[in-house]
C-alpha cells in the first residue's frame, strides 16, 4: 500500500490530464479548507423563499438538462447575433430559443481546488449536486488523493443522476456531440478520480488502482437507456458486444433501432463532427438526437430524465475558432427549440453551461456589423458606419471577436487582417497571451429554465445547487 501511495503522489498531476488547460490549472496538493465540497449557499428552495419568489408545487414528470460546454455569456451574446445575421437580421435583436424562458439565474462555476474550473468538476456539481476537484468525476474532494482513489475505484460513492432517476422509476438518456466518455456525459453515470480514464487502455499507473474501472466500462454496466454521441475508440469490441441492446453507428442505424430497445449510438471514432462540417457525414444532428431520445423515452409512463450536451462549442473555443463555436451553439439552439416544440407541459427544460471561455467582444462596432468581421465603428457625425475599419496603435484593423489567450498571438508584425480572411470558417481569432490552447474562464454562467420546477432557479446560485434541486425534484 505504501508503494501505491507513493505512485499516487508522484503522478498527482496526471489527475488533470487530457487538455493543456488541466495541466496548467492543476495544483500539486489540495488545501483542506477549500476541499470540503460543501456549498455555503442557501438551498435553491431557501434562496427562493428569501427572495419572495413563489415556488411552484408542481413536480415535473420529465426533465431535460441542456449543457452548452463552454457556453459563457459572451458566447451566448455573439451566438445570438451570429444566428440572427444568418437569418438576414442585424443580429442584436434576435432571440435564441432559450432567451424566451421565464427563469434566469447566474451560476458560480469554481471547483473545490480551482478558481477557473474544468468540465469534470462542473458537470459533477450540475448533475450530482456537490462540488469536487478539477479533473474528478463524481468523486468527493479530499485532501488525501488515496481516499479519492478508494472512492473512485469502487468505494463508498454517492449516487449518480442516473441512479437517482432510476430510483424514481424514470428512463434515462445521455446525448452529447463529444465522446460519451468525455467529462460531461461521464458525470451522468460514472465515478472516476480522473476524467483521463476514458478507456481500459488508460488504466495505467497511477490509475490501475485495485477496483478502478474505465468510464467506458461504467457506461456499459450502467442503467442508461439511450446513449448517443461519439467515442467509439474508447470502447473495446468486447464492451460493445456486452451492451444489452442495439448499437448504432449512423443516423440510419439510430432511426431503425427497435422501439423498445436500449441504444448505444457511437457515431464517430472520437468526438462527433462539428456542426459546420456535419452535412458531409452520416451523423445525426444534436436536434435529431434530442427529439429521437424524447420520443423513445416518452414511452415510459413514469417519465424520463435526459442530459443533452453541445460538447464541441468548447473544443472550437480551445482552438480559437469562433465560427465553429457559434455554429455549434446554433445547433444547441435548434435542439432546444425542437425540445420545446415536442415537450408536454409536464417537462422541465434547463439550459446552462458548465463554464465559460476567455472569449471577448471588443471595440465599438456599429450595429449589425458582421459578428465574425473586422470592427467598424459608428461615425459620430452621421450616426452610420464609419468609412474605414477601426485600427489599433500599429495602424492595423482588428476583429470584434477575440480571445484573451490562445495559439494565434497578435503581434506588431502580424499580417494585416482582411474581412475575407477573418470570416473564413477556418480562421483562428487572435489572442493576447500566447498559449498552445485557449483556456476556460472563471466568471459566472447563465441558467435558463422553463416548465414545472423552473421557479427554483433564480438569482446567483452555487453550481451544486442545480444538482441538489434536480435530486429534490426526483424525490431523492
Amino acid at each position: 500500500m505504501a508503494a501505491k501511495i507513493q505512485h499516487i503522489k508522484r503522478f498527482a498531476a496526471l489527475l488533470c490530464l487530457s487538455t493543456a488547460l488541466l495541466q496548467t490549472a492543476c495544483v500539486a496538493e489540495n488545501n483542506q479548507n477549500s476541499n470540503s465540497g460543501e456549498s455555503t449557499a442557501h438551498t435553491g428552495a431557501q434562496k427562493n423563499a428569501d427572495s419572495g419568489v413563489k415556488i411552484s408545487d408542481s413536480i415535473p414528470k420529465n426533465i431535460i438538462i441542456f449543457i452548452g460546454d463552454g457556453m459563457g455569456i459572451s458566447t451566448i451574446t455573439a451566438g445570438r447575433i451570429f444566428v440572427g445575421q444568418e437569418m438576414g437580421l442585424k443580429g442584436e435583436e434576435h432571440e435564441l430559443s432559450f432567451d424566451k424562458f421565464p427563469q434566469l439565474a447566474l451560476i458560480k462555476t469554481y471547483n473545490t481546488n480551482a478558481q477557473v474550473p474544468d468540465s469534470a468538476g462542473t458537470a459533477t456539481a450540475i448533475l450530482s449536486g456537490y462540488k469536487t476537484n478539477i479533473g474528478a468525476v463524481n468523486v468527493r474532494p479530499d485532501p488525501s488523493l488515496d481516499k479519492m482513489f478508494l472512492e473512485g475505484c469502487g468505494g463508498d460513492t454517492l449516487p449518480t443522476l442516473t441512479d437517482k432517476a432510476k430510483a424514481a422509476k424514470k428512463s434515462v438518456g445521455v446525448v452529447s456531440t463529444a465522446r460519451l466518455t468525455h467529462a460531461t456525459p461521464a458525470a451522468m453515470y460514472s465515478h472516476t478520480v480522473s476524467r483521463a480514464i476514458e478507456a481500459d487502455k488508460d488504466l495505467l499507473e497511477p490509475f490501475n488502482y485495485e477496483g478502478c474501472k474505465s468510464i467506458s466500462q461504467q457506461l456499459i454496466e450502467s442503467d442508461v437507456d439511450l446513449a448517443l454521441g461519439g467515442g467509439r475508440k474508447e470502447f473495446t469490441d468486447e464492451q460493445v458486444a456486452a451492451w444489452p441492446g442495439t448499437l448504432a453507428s449512423t443516423k440510419a442505424d439510430m432511426l431503425a433501432a427497435p422501439s423498445d430497445d436500449r441504444i448505444l449510438g457511437l457515431f464517430n471514432r472520437s468526438h462527433m463532427t462539428y456542426q459546420a462540417d456535419r452535412a458531409e457525414t452520416e451523423e445525426p444532428s444534436l436536434a435529431e438526437m434530442t427529439t429521437f431520445t424524447m420520443e423513445r423515452l416518452s414511452n415510459d409512463e413514469d417519465g424520463y430524465l435526459m442530459m443533452v450536451e453541445a460538447g464541441r462549442i468548447d473544443h472550437a473555443h480551445h482552438g480559437t475558432n469562433a465560427y465553429r463555436a457559434l455554429k455549434d451553439l446554433q445547433a444547441l439552439d435548434e435542439a432546444v427549440a425542437a425540445a420545446v416544440a415536442k415537450a408536454d407541459e409536464d417537462t422541465l427544460i434547463i439550459v446552462t453551461a458548465d463554464h465559460s471561455h476567455v472569449f471577448t467582444m471588443a471595440g465599438y462596432p456599429v450595429r449589425g456589423n458582421p459578428i465574425l468581421g473586422l470592427s467598424r465603428s459608428v461615425d459620430r457625425d452621421t450616426g452610420g458606419p464609419a468609412e474605414d475599419y477601426s485600427l489599433d496603435e500599429d495602424g492595423k484593423p482588428y476583429t470584434t471577436l477575440g480571445y484573451q489567450n490562445g495559439p494565434n498571438i497578435r503581434e506588431a508584425d502580424s499580417d494585416v487582417l482582411t474581412d475575407n480572411m477573418v470570416q473564413a470558417p477556418d480562421y483562428m481569432q487572435q489572442a493576447a497571451v500566447h498559449l498552445g490552447s485557449e483556456t476556460h474562464a472563471g466568471e459566472d454562467v447563465a441558467l435558463y429554465a422553463t416548465g414545472p420546477g423552473a421557479a427554483r432557479f433564480n438569482g446567483v446560485m452555487e453550481q451544486d445547487e442545480i444538482g441538489q434541486i434536480l435530486a429534490d425534484l426526483l424525490g431523492q
